[in-house]
């Protein structure tokens, strides 16, 4: 019987990770709140059983609740992390951890009612309730020890194994779910006066769903590298925007990936092509920085000297831009008057030189109307310290960039704040 409820504790793993990884991978499609919410709905379930559900295994005695919901949520939050950012896995951290709260206080309040007997004599029990309510609350302050931890812990591991990411997920579960099962076992003991032996087979039962986990990720990660077959997204409303001949152009521009005003690559471009060229770099043991450049005061340029001069400009420094790049390098325009600049194989020191040159480049060969220099803050990020995915290097050099702006502008700021530049620019 034991090695029967092994075979399901597996089959519950896998379907598990299958299930919530296909969420997370749709979340373009279906949206990332089909993940969350799934997440927030097995997380009262898995409190649930780790109360009340209790399995034998060659291992020991194990809730599937704690081994395989609770173990296989950690390691979807520190995948969620690899897909999105910090500042996402956050997010359902919090919610939970609010909800649980929410939970207990309506807990307590509903024992003041006067109930009636339901048929065949069945009453509420309101004290498990009660419990179940700060048994969820305290697993959710571990969670978010624990997903802080795990996250911290992956990075850290990125300095021995740097091209291993399979293992690095590995170890960051094992060694944040031992922990976790220190306390939360705690807590069943202090509740439910849960033996010893849980403990025990919990972690065995933890330690074994992660190697489980970590073989799923690995698989998942080779599936994510097959190309997928292109599919038309194509609304029944797009038909009547491609009536007139400037609204097809327009839509063909978009398609082919460049920015219709100064000819460089466009967002979608950015967004399709560069987590595939940070992968690579990665891969291959390398570093690969991302360079955000902001025209300061072009609104002022716009308002005074109207539109199509700040269209000029925008042309010119795309040019600067583009005559200091190298091949291999990818430019693009952010938005308005904001563009990145991706720099394979540049390390952050070299990065900030390089973005330096451009910054004195522009002020010296961009000029406004009135004579003034056009200058620009730039912020800078590199892979794989400040992040392994886009948007977190995106983030971390918009950051950079706002910190420029606050310190006067017309400079370049990196990991460890301000360049001191050879040579001043203009001012702004």
């Amino acid at each position: 019987m034991q090695w029967f409820n092994l075979g399901l504790f597996l089959l519950e793993a896998v379907i598990y990770f299958t299930v919530m990884t296909a969420f997370l991978h749709f979340r373009r499609q279906l949206g990332l709140g089909v993940f969350l919410a799934a997440l927030g709905v097995m997380h009262f379930m898995e409190t649930y059983l780790a109360a009340v559900f209790y399995i034998e295994l060659p291992l020991g005695t194990v809730s599937p609740g704690s081994s395989v919901f609770f173990a296989g949520k950690l390691m979807m939050i520190l995948l969620l992390y690899l897909k999105e950012d910090a500042a996402t896995v956050r997010q359902p951290i919090y919610g939970l951890f609010l909800g649980n709260l929410l939970t207990v206080g309506i807990a307590q309040l509903l024992q003041f009612h006067e109930v009636v007997a339901l048929p065949g004599g069945r009453s509420a029990d309101m004290s498990f309730l009660d419990e179940m309510g700060w048994l969820m609350v305290w697993g959710t302050a571990l969670l978010y020890i624990d997903a802080i931890g795990i996250i911290l812990l992956y990075e850290r591991l990125g300095r021995f194994f740097r091209n291993h990411v399979v293992l690095r997920f590995a170890l960051s579960g094992a060694a944040l779910l031992t922990f976790d099962q220190v306390g939360f076992y705690a807590a069943l003991n202090f509740l439910f006066d849960a033996p010893f032996s849980v403990f025990l087979g919990g972690w065995w039962a933890k330690l074994l769903a992660v190697a489980l986990y970590s073989l799923l990720f690995a698989a998942y990660l080779k599936i994510e590298q097959i190309p997928r077959f292109a599919r038309s997204a194509r609304e029944i409303t797009d038909i009547f925007h491609a009536l007139t001949f400037r609204e097809r152009y327009q839509a063909l521009l978009a398609q082919s990936g460049v920015d219709g005003l100064t000819g460089v690559f466009n967002r979608s471009r950015l967004d399709a092509e560069v987590p595939e060229m940070i992968r690579s770099c990665l891969d291959r043991g390398g570093e690969l920085s991302l360079v955000m450049i902001d025209v300061d005061r072009f609104k002022e340029v716009n308002d005074r000297f109207g539109h199509l001069k700040g269209d000029e400009i925008l042309k010119d420094v795309v040019a600067r831009l583009r005559i200091n790049s190298r091949p291999s390098d990818h430019l693009s325009r952010f938005g308005g008057e904001e563009f990145v600049l991706i720099l394979p194989g540049m390390d952050h020191e070299d990065a900030l030189a390089f973005a330096d040159r451009l910054r004195i480049e522009i002020c010296r060969s961009v000029m406004r109307p009135d004579g003034q220099c056009v200058t620009v803050s730039i912020g800078v990020a590199t892979a794989p310290e400040d992040g392994h995915l886009q948007d977190a290097l995106l983030g971390c050099a918009d950051e950079r960039l706002y910190r420029a702006k606050k310190d006067g502008r017309d400079n370049v700021h990196g990991r460890f704040g301000r360049l001191a530049s050879s040579e001043a620019g203009a001012g702004a």
